[in-house]
């Protein structure tokens, strides 16, 4: 969901959420802008450019350049008795028994394009 949320597709249900979400979203399209603004390429700049304000390339690019030092800040900053998998993942003993992924190589992408209703 870190994902979505910053490539601006995160799912919010009722009004306190939503205004959660405007402050959210405002508080990503100025960051955002900041590093639009960084740009020093023509190239960078035209394709980042779409003109809403929204920058979800721009959102898009950076997610994917950076999403495995997301993941290994999260995980390494979790407590011991933080479970990122439920335990329906495997038939072992642990969450992941067999299945694990090690966040130095193999970030936990495949779920990065499934929409979150079908999660």
């Amino acid at each position: 969901d870190i994902g979505d949320i910053i490539r601006g597709k995160d799912l919010y249900v009722g009004n306190r959420k939503e205004r959660e979400k405007e402050k959210l979203q405002n508080n990503l399209k100025s960051i955002f802008q900041e590093i639009y603004r960084e740009l020093k390429n023509s190239k960078a700049i035209e394709r980042y450019n779409d003109g809403s304000g929204n920058f979800y390339q721009l959102r898009e690019d950076w997610w994917n350049l950076n999403r495995q030092q997301v993941w290994k800040a999260m995980i390494c900053g979790a407590p011991k008795e933080a479970h990122y998998f439920r335990k329906t993942c495997s038939n072992g003993n642990t969450p992941t028994e067999g299945n694990c992924r090690c966040i130095d190589t193999n970030v936990p992408t495949y779920l990065d394009y499934v929409p979150q209703y079908l999660r």
